[in-house]
């Protein structure tokens, strides 16, 4: 038996290749299919089966290119109704591959068709479960994201929590998980930093597995809710019904553009997205530029933060724009008119205006706080009620452009994250939207806990927090 966890960073998203006896598996494929047939070919295994763990709203699966290259068929559970040929398991039903075998889980609850899948090894001991978006490393499923349902929120989390009792608890505790995501995704509300984990442990850390009624964890689960991004119903309606090759996207989409054809674009309202590192886009870039560095969860805050009926254009270190087409077209981002030939030097060269943004060094925020600076933390919620600066205003970065009108543009503001990516991102619209006076924070938090002489505010971490609410 081989079992192989494919980790994608920028979507926060594990997809899965099982193999016995020259027969195998993929469970949750992200779109680009090579991966898995290098690994079919390594392992001199032919595909027989791909499993869909549900509908997917943060990234378009790879599952309908996978069987056309394969002929492997498609698994989906209980319920599922798909565009296009596929198989749709009963709960409880066993696949075979080789010496090994995976039961179908009927686990509703993110999705009404959410299914884990149940791996047992060669001695029909139970192995692994395949959860999905049903468990994760800390967390759940939001309750929330059922495609074209009449369910309610309440209706979705009592579902999850009878699926999490009924089906999941009853297993053994060194039965391995291995999740749909891990931590950054909005399928949850706070997943842990590992990418896997083992039932047990679970039991002990994750806020949602300790022994409460059904109506406290109903409760919980539909708090605070952060809204989903607005393509999370796109992707899973793509998912839902069929898509283009990821080929015809890309070469539709490379197109090299100079300046006069740039320029006309910017002229016509397009956007512009610049996949540079903050860094180097900070020192200059066109006026208007998002700024999604392709050095972090690049395709989840491209998905996030941009309009998918908006032309856009790349501006791209030369020689990345393909692996940045590539990752747009993983959330089904497929608008994309061009990428500026050359890079930023040649707008540059060809006498094009630039902006630029300043950085400070956590140190030195002191000094700006004296001179009337106010700050703005564009975390998650739960990470600024763990922590943050005494006074300082909370604006998460999915949200960030539509509460603009909650600050000041004649005011200064000092703007951080966690580590400095998400920062230089919010940096971008803000100056997109016409603010001046805005620094970037290096190394954000982590810095300003390192090195900043400020006054900090500490709470409890959000799974702590949790874990006493639902013991309250």
């Amino acid at each position: 038996m081989f079992v192989k966890q494919i980790y994608t960073s920028c979507l926060s998203e594990a997809s899965y290749f099982i193999e016995s006896e020259g027969e195998a598996a993929v469970i949750d494929p992200i779109r680009e299919s090579d991966v898995y047939l290098e690994l079919a070919k390594e392992r001199g295994a032919t595909i027989r089966y791909i499993f869909e763990t549900h509908f997917h709203a943060d990234f378009i699966s790879g599952h309908l290119e996978l069987a056309e290259r394969t002929g492997a068929t498609i698994v989906f559970g209980p319920g599922a109704q798909t565009g296009y040929r596929s198989y749709i398991a009963k709960d409880q039903e066993v696949f075979t591959l080789g010496k090994i075998t995976l039961v179908a889980l009927h686990t509703p609850g993110h999705t009404p068709e959410s299914t884990s899948f149940l791996l047992k090894d060669e001695n029909s001991k139970n192995y692994a479960i395949f959860t999905g978006d049903t468990l994760f490393v800390g967390d759940v499923g939001r309750p929330d994201l059922a495609v074209k349902s009449n369910l309610t929120q309440r209706d979705l989390a009592g579902m999850l929590y009878d699926s999490i009792h009924e089906k999941i608890m009853p297993l053994e505790d060194d039965l391995l998980v291995y999740p749909g995501h891990g931590p950054g995704s909005a399928c949850g509300k706070n997943i842990g930093k590992e990418t896997w984990s083992t039932l047990g442990q679970q039991r002990k850390t994750n806020y949602a597995l300790q022994p409460i009624s059904k109506d406290k964890f109903i409760e919980i689960l539909t708090e605070g809710i952060i809204p989903a991004p607005e393509y999370f119903s796109i992707a899973a309606n793509i998912n839902k019904s069929g898509y283009l090759s990821l080929e015809n996207i890309i070469n539709r989409a490379l197109k090299p553009l100079n300046f006069d054809e740039l320029k006309f674009l910017i002229d016509s309202s397009c956007q512009i997205l610049d996949t540079r590192e903050p860094n180097d886009f900070e020192r200059g870039f066109i006026s208007g530029s998002v700024n999604i560095g392709l050095n972090g969860q690049f395709a989840i805050w491209a998905g996030t933060l941009l309009d998918y009926f908006t032309p856009t254009v790349l501006v791209c270190e030369p020689g990345k724009e393909r692996e940045a087409m590539i990752r747009l077209a993983r959330v089904g981002f497929e608008n994309v008119v061009g990428y500026l030939e050359g890079g930023i030097d040649a707008w540059k060269n060809a006498g094009g205006r630039i902006q630029s943004i300043a950085s400070a060094d956590p140190s030195d925020m002191k000094g700006y706080l004296n001179q009337g600076y106010e700050i703005l933390d564009v975390r998650k919620p739960g990470e600024f009620e763990a922590g943050h600066v005494k006074g300082a205003i909370n604006i998460h970065l999915q949200i960030l452009e539509k509460e603009l009108s909650r600050l000041d543009k004649n005011k200064n503001y000092l703007i951080h994250c966690a580590g400095g990516y998400r920062s230089m991102i919010a940096c971008s619209i803000m100056k997109k939207h016409g603010f001046r006076n805005i620094i970037n924070i290096y190394r954000g938090f982590n810095g300003i806990q390192e090195a900043a002489d400020v006054e900090l505010e500490t709470g409890t971490c959000e799974t702590s927090r949790l874990i006493q609410k639902l013991q309250a």
